[in-house]
């Protein structure tokens, strides 16, 4: 046994027993029992079953949810909004200390808010969200500093941080930098689906844990395993792809990576973080394209009866993992009313809100039994325009919010993402206990506690929550997992052209190019757009390597009549779906979702939706049959045309930053390589261009002929398109790839 005292941190270390940490102004002692150390949370002076480290994690949930009252279990199952470490000014997520902003305060960036103290003290809330944080030594402080306030609190119940996915390449830089990073950098999710190796995924997930773990998150939410059948969904890039059993592997391997402690018999321990994935029953299929977050994108449609092949990533892959943990912790429920699905009740509302969905499929047929979180903002009353950025409660407005807690909870639901008021829930209860009765309520919040408490326990957060930021800093960002994250991003990039052309004496393609040459690019011009909370963007110009062309690779110059070659930089086409002026002007403002730069007008969509009904709108068709949409950054095109006019007989290179399957026959004649990238730094694509990398990245995604490929395939079958053909006959595939001696050997699953 060793005792050690650090930062105001006492801590035990047990030969045969768990280490045990708490902090000496939380007013906790420490019990002795048959030659072990305990800590006395309840402050009771006896050591309860909650308490003891040698019993199940389940046992101990079941007592304390046991011990615990309504309006405490009713803040377990709140999720807090987003929280900045600190709350910077101008930033999205606001807080104040002493009712002042964090610059009026003088406090240190890792004190806790206002609202913060409001989220443990009154609301009992044990799940925080945390988004930026200034470093991870500041995070580490900042996590200490929660699970100190929270320990001094009745039952000494720790802190849950979570997170969205942090490790995304995509704003990175043209240098690669091997250590000092803020955390290691990877692909998007679609980019793990390119590297077709489910290793990379894996060590991403055992990686990522480790700097998790660091700062202070011990849930994951993530990953994002919709199957995206729909190519124009904006959250196409955070999948992992359509093809199902590549997604299933892929699954697997995130999911073990990040919930196994290696040496522990269950797999739970101090590097195990849950994952929480998403979205059931999949949110690949919204009809058109359309997001689910907004009302005009709130159906999900299966217009080939294809349903239950989105549930496999969950129901042969999550539900079922190879490794020690068994089944990821939780699972999350989309925005999504998924249209004609419950053939049992026939109610098209959000999922959450769907027996059928939830308690008979999730928790019936499928036997899951981790939490069901929803997703963010779903209780609350509607927005009054359907295009606002609001509550998300489709098919259940003419509920009070405390009535649709009460029909989620009954469903199988165990926790409400954003909420971080108590009141509605514990509402829900005495609705229930009126209905149900006092004892079934009772027992049906009990389950949710003791779910929620479980994955808290799995994590060894009762015995020792707190970190070394000393520690924490070394961790994240390390070497190790920097060159770890650099290599998948290389492994991800995709050569789809690399003609031979132009291509230097003794290369079978114009890539690799060589080092030292005079290289033009072209800055980016963005036009107005929406942003992803519906606000209206101002047109900009942007340098697609604002830090210049590093100089190992050659030099940058200002005009294509200087220049070697050109290196032209695009996005895939981006648009806006919903047009206010078109409702305006007697249309019903639905637009089509483009998937090239050029205005495109849709003569071969529905006549008349699949879905439809909004007590928004007096009309259910939703079609967009005739009408024109043009991308935000159709300049992009313009800079690739207009470079290959310039040029002359020099080459021209496309680099796509690839967000959505996109149209390729505007501009694939005009380039002589093009090079496809899910979401990676500058520098990784410089590798490739420059050969430093020889590309060994396959298509996890199709190529779409036309326009009218896209509005032909059907929203929930995967690989259905007709794929475009390039100008040298190659087919731009799933599984399709180039690398400099040319094309990859045919991919077989």
């Amino acid at each position: 046994m060793e005792k050690t005292t650090k930062n105001g941190i006492h801590r035990i270390t047990q030969a045969g027993g768990k280490t045990i940490a708490w902090a000496e102004e939380s007013g906790v002692k420490v019990l002795e029992k048959d030659g072990y150390y305990f800590k006395d949370l309840a402050k009771t002076g006896e050591l309860l079953p909650y308490e003891d480290w040698r019993l199940s994690d389940e046992e101990r949930a079941a007592d304390l949810a046991g011990r615990l009252s309504i309006e405490e279990i009713a803040g377990l199952m709140l999720y807090s909004p987003h929280q900045a470490v600190p709350p910077m000014p101008g930033g999205p997520f606001q807080g104040t200390f002493d009712g002042k902003t964090y610059l009026e305060s003088g406090k240190e960036p890792y004190a806790i808010s206002d609202q913060q103290k409001e989220f443990l003290e009154d609301e009992h809330i044990r799940h925080i969200l945390l988004t930026n944080v200034e470093s991870p030594e500041i995070s580490a402080k900042w996590s200490n500093e929660l699970q100190k306030r929270a320990e001094t609190l009745p039952y000494g119940i720790p802190v849950n941080l979570s997170s969205d996915p942090r490790n995304g390449a995509k704003d990175s830089g043209a240098e690669f930098k091997s250590g000092g990073s803020e955390i290691s950098k990877w692909p998007e999710g679609v980019g793990f689906a390119a590297c077709f190796d489910p290793e990379v995924a894996g060590q991403f997930a055992k990686d990522a844990s480790r700097e998790y773990r660091a700062l202070g998150i011990t849930t994951a939410l993530g990953p994002q395993i919709d199957l995206c059948t729909e190519p124009r969904w904006m959250r196409f890039v955070d999948t992992l792809g359509e093809e199902v059993e590549m997604s299933k592997k892929l699954t697997k391997a995130y999911c073990d990576g990040m919930q196994t402690t290696e040496g522990e018999a269950d797999g739970w321990g101090k590097d195990s973080v849950n994952t929480m994935v998403k979205h059931w029953p999949g949110g690949g299929t919204g009809e058109a394209g359309r997001d689910a977050h907004y009302a005009f994108g709130q159906f999900a449609v299966y217009p080939t009866g294809n349903f239950e092949e989105h549930l496999k990533p969950f129901t042969e892959a999550a539900f079922h993992l190879d490794g020690p943990t068994d089944c990821a912790s939780a699972v999350m429920p989309y925005y999504t009313v998924s249209y004609g699905v419950d053939k049992k009740n026939g109610k098209n509302v959000g999922n959450s809100y769907s027996e059928y969905l939830i308690k008979d499929l999730l928790r019936g047929k499928y036997e899951f039994k981790g939490i069901v979180c929803t997703d963010w903002g779903i209780t609350q009353d509607p927005e009054k325009t359907i295009e606002g950025f609001g509550s998300r409660c489709y098919g259940v407005q003419d509920m009070t919010e405390a009535e649709r807690c009460l029909l989620a909870i009954t469903n199988g639901v165990d926790q409400f993402g954003g909420n971080s008021e108590s009141g509605p829930i514990v509402e829900a209860y005495k609705i229930g206990c009126e209905k149900y009765g006092e004892k079934a309520m009772r027992e049906r919040m009990e389950l949710s506690a003791k779910r929620l408490l479980i994955n808290i326990f799995h994590c060894g957060l009762f015995e020792d929550p707190y970190l070394d930021p000393e520690e924490s800093a070394k961790i994240v960002g390390c070497e190790e997992f920097c060159r770890h994250g650099y290599e998948a991003q290389q492994k991800s990039i995709v050569l789809l052209k690399n003609s031979a052309k132009r291509a230097p004496e003794g290369q079978k393609g114009v890539l690799p190019l060589k080092k030292g040459l005079k290289v033009y690019i072209p800055e980016r011009k963005i036009g107005p757009s929406k942003a992803f909370f519906r606000i209206d963007l101002p047109a900009k110009t942007e340098d697609p390597l604002p830090d210049g062309l590093p100089s190992k690779y050659g030099t940058r110059v200002a005009s294509p009549e200087e220049a070697d070659v050109a290196l032209v930089f695009i996005e895939s086409p981006a648009c806006n779906p919903y047009s206010t002026e078109d409702l305006a002007n007697g249309g019903n403002g639905y637009l089509p979702i483009t998937l090239q730069y050029r205005p495109y007008t849709a003569k071969k969509a529905r006549e008349v939706s699949i879905a439809g009904g909004d007590f928004r709108e007096n009309f259910t068709n939703r079609s967009y049959l005739g009408k024109t949409n043009t991308a935000y950054n159709e300049a992009d095109l313009d800079n690739i045309l207009e470079c290959r006019r310039a040029m002359g007989d020099k080459p021209v290179i496309v680099c796509a930053t690839v967000n959505n399957p996109m149209v390729m026959h505007e501009f694939e004649a005009e380039a002589d390589a093009i090079v496809a990238e899910f979401g990676v730094s500058r520098a990784a694509v410089l590798d490739v261009v420059f050969g430093g990398y020889n590309p060994t990245g396959r298509l996890p995604i199709q190529m779409p002929k036309d326009m009218d490929a896209v509005e032909e395939q059907s929203e929930d079958r995967a690989l259905d398109m007709e794929t475009y053909i390039d100008s040298e006959g190659h087919n731009y595939d799933y599984g399709y790839g180039m690398n400099y001696e040319g094309v990859l050997p045919a991919w077989k699953k």
